[in-house]
């Protein structure tokens, strides 16, 4: 398998961004609220599609990189920006604010990405990559909606919030009630408009050079940014996770946990590996963006990912 690395990374960047303006193909798609921007490209001896669900702030021009990277591995590849996110629609006047109306609305979307984009144009084997946000709605989705899915490999998945210095109790109770005194589209507490946090006092990757070109991706393209969450969103996300417990699905899983994560509580990801007998690897240093990391995490992750979808 080819991995790209940090030290070729800018040396490759005129192939990646021929790949990405020549080999993918982007369109928007109409949904009952409002449209999705989408990508997809098909290598001629593609054997496998890998359907990608990018996390809270992300779209899939933020993963360049590993899109190129899966194309040049002989996978077809299909990513899709959820709602609220990345070039698709936004809920809200100040579009940097993170809203949902019900977490379920995600699947319910991507659900109609699946059947009008990806079903169209693949009938081969397809694997389903989540990543944090995008992995808890790739749950939700797999357990409410048949599908043609083998496997799912769940990169830091949101299975539970690390509310860092808040207790989860009273963060949940402020989130109700504020969304019960109609504050639900208001900024919860800390939270603000997008702004870009020095490499140094990053939570997200200790891979510099990656970090540096999402940022920059970011500066580049203002409609890509989103700020922190509502407490609506909160809200929905808090009623989501407690519903969990009562979602089964019945295709293999692979969750890849960070070890330092701060974003996501991986003692959720435990509890749901022993509830569904999934695999769970735990990466030694590794921040919350598996798929973003320095080299020696990102290629163990990667690594895995591989041997999951050829044991399939």
């Amino acid at each position: 398998m080819f991995y790209s690395s940090e030290a070729s990374l800018v040396s490759n960047l005129p192939n990646i961004n021929q790949f990405f303006s020549e080999q993918l193909q982007q369109d928007f798609l109409s949904t009952a609220h409002g449209k999705l921007f989408y990508g997809y490209a098909i290598p001629q001896q593609a054997k496998t599609a890998i359907v990608i669900s990018s996390g809270r702030i992300e779209s899939l021009i933020k993963y360049k990189e590993l899109l190129w990277e899966l194309y040049q591995n002989g996978f077809a590849v299909f990513s899709v920006d959820h709602q609220g996110q990345g070039r698709s629609y936004r809920h809200l006047k100040n579009a940097h604010k993170g809203y949902v109306n019900r977490f379920t609305d995600y699947a319910d979307d991507f659900a109609v990405f699946i059947e009008k984009v990806v079903q169209q144009r693949w009938q081969g084997k397809q694997i389903l990559l989540g990543h944090s946000m995008g992995s808890a709605i790739a749950y939700d989705y797999l357990s409410r909606y048949q599908h043609q899915f083998a496997g799912a490999f769940l990169s830091a998945p949101m299975f539970d919030i690390y509310t860092k210095g808040t207790p989860k109790p009273v963060a949940k109770l402020a989130a109700k009630i504020a969304s019960l005194l109609g504050l639900g589209r208001s900024y919860a507490f800390g939270q603000r408009d997008y702004l870009p946090v020095d490499f140094a006092a990053n939570e997200l990757t200790s891979s510099e050079i990656r970090y540096k070109l999402f940022r920059e991706l970011y500066a580049a393209e203002d409609d890509l940014q989103l700020g922190g969450v509502t407490y609506g969103w909160l809200n929905a996300s808090f009623d989501f996770i407690a519903s969990l417990v009562d979602k089964k699905v019945d295709i293999p899983l692979f969750i890849a946990s960070a070890e330092q994560d701060t974003v996501v509580d991986n003692t959720a990801q435990f509890a749901l590996s022993h509830r569904q007998k999934a695999q769970l690897k735990t990466y030694a240093g590794a921040r919350h963006e598996l798929l973003c990391e320095r080299d020696e995490i990102r290629q163990a992750v990667l690594s895995d990912f591989y041997q999951f979808c050829a044991e399939l």
